[in-house]
């Protein structure tokens, strides 16, 4: 690869695109907000409870664990990014330092898991606000986000901007609150409240009460919630200062990791048995406002959850749009949907927003199922898109220091040992998921679909080799 891809503009990804090319509508502030509040997901406020039924008090130990190995992704993402600031992130980086297949491969993926998951989220929102109207149907809830957040993405970068700023600010006040509320309870200085000191971390079947096997249940858990971090070096590309931006929300992620999972983690354990039915049924986070006396404890955290999937909701559609307008300016799409309007790729989000609107018969026809199905298609990927980045961060970092080492703004710590760790730790992973019986299926589904994806890419990358 020449010097000339190692020092390319954010923009230029490949094959050019149709009409104006992309905004740098996003803000500082947009993009320190998306990277605060992107951390604090639905999978933190729902998917807990489970990694903590099942693992008990070890539960902070997963999530530490597991933090650490995301914070070791973002930094080698961080890096990449900020020296190559572009809309496609890993998947950029994979077609640079691997080959278009792996780029390929890397960003179909993703996009699918994030279409996806705009699907779930919706459901999961539309689910909520019928509980609080019981006689709505559930599909007319999904079809209302659906059409609210796909509008404001035709719209504008900048709506998706503001949309995440005012999301993660309610995010960040909700757990904010949570945190010093159980903080307070811990010391004993919480009206009504006494201090339960350490019996609930070691006292009720001990700090690891399942054993081994339950805390590598947990670990797994807690790997799933981590997922929307990338969306950040995405949303980089459309910023007036894409360095700057990727650098910043990098450097932060450890003590944001360190803070949000493991504080919020040490904090549900230490104030309520982990053996709770409420921690499942209501949640964790509701299930502690209640032992604490929060009037309407599990009303706030719905209200807060509801938050939590709106703004992956509107995440989602912004990373998966603009994930398949890179694969399409390089050539790796149907180029219908690399025209670009005003500054937004009209036809990228309105195709990246149709799984969404299909999940509106999907809750209508399966309206009790659809949500497992779902979860079951994608529960691998992030796990293959890590791999991915770690593979390229493992070349990319020697060609940069080789061609243009003024651009490593950001750093991987001890390259390339705590690469190979990252690898090693991510295949770790896999192999557990084929362990367990929950989430077998789960690693089948996202197999086939690399194996699809990659053959895919191969034989296309073969095909522009011959031209």
């Amino acid at each position: 690869m020449s010097r000339t891809d190692i020092t390319s503009p954010p923009q230029t990804e490949g094959a050019p695109t149709q009409g104006s090319p992309l905004s740098n509508g996003l803000k500082q502030r947009h993009l320190s907000m998306i990277a605060l509040g992107g951390v604090i997901g639905a999978g933190l406020f729902v998917g807990s409870g489970a990694g903590i039924a099942a693992a008990g008090p070890s539960i902070v130990l997963a999530y530490a664990v597991s933090g650490l190995l995301v914070m070791f992704v973002m930094r080698m993402l961080g890096e990449m990014s900020a020296a190559n600031p572009a809309s496609g992130s890993f998947s950029v980086h994979a077609d640079r330092a691997i080959g278009p297949w792996a780029g390929f491969t890397a960003g179909w993926m993703f996009w699918t898991l994030l279409v996806v998951g705009v699907a779930i989220e919706a459901i999961g929102a539309a689910h909520i606000v019928q509980g609080w109207l019981p006689g709505t149907p559930s599909w007319m809830w999904v079809l209302v986000f659906m059409a609210l957040f796909c509008g404001s993405n035709l719209a504008a970068v900048s709506n998706f901007g503001e949309f995440e700023f005012w999301f993660a600010a309610l995010k960040i006040g909700a757990i904010g609150l949570f945190l010093v509320l159980g903080a307070l309870a811990v010391l004993g200085v919480l009206p009504g409240n006494d201090s339960p000191g350490a019996a609930h971390l070691l006292h009720d079947g001990g700090f690891l009460p399942t054993g081994v096997n339950g805390l590598l249940i947990g670990l797994l858990a807690s790997l799933a919630a981590y997922g929307g971090l990338e969306t950040v070096t995405i949303a980089a590309a459309e910023a007036k200062d894409p360095v700057r931006g990727v650098a910043k929300a990098v450097k932060t992620t450890m003590w944001r990791i360190g803070i949000v999972y493991v504080g919020s983690m040490l904090m549900i354990v230490t104030l309520i048995p982990w053996n709770d039915k409420s921690v499942t049924e209501s949640g964790p986070y509701a299930a502690v406002l209640d032992r604490l006396g929060v009037p309407g404890g599990g009303q706030i955290m719905n209200v807060v959850v509801l938050i939590a999937l709106l703004s992956a909701m509107n995440a989602n559609i912004y990373g998966s749009s603009r994930m398949a307008y890179s694969l399409v300016s390089r050539g790796q799409g149907p180029r219908a949907l690399g025209k670009v309007s005003g500054g937004v790729p009209r036809r990228a989000v309105l195709a990246s927003s149709a799984f969404g609107f299909f999940a509106v018969l999907l809750s209508y026809w399966y309206p009790t199922t659809v949500f497992a199905w779902l979860l079951n298609m994608v529960g691998g990927v992030v796990l293959v898109v890590w791999g991915f980045i770690a593979a390229s961060q493992l070349v990319l970092r020697r060609r940069l220091e080789r061609e243009a080492p003024g651009k490593l703004v950001v750093r991987m710590w001890a390259f390339p040992y705590l690469t190979w760790l990252t690898l090693a730790g991510v295949a770790g992973a896999l192999v557990l998921m084929l362990m367990e019986d929950d989430t077998r299926v789960q690693l089948y589904s996202t197999g086939g679909l690399a194996l699809a994806l990659a053959l895919v890419g191969y034989v296309q990358q073969r095909a522009a080799a011959k031209r």
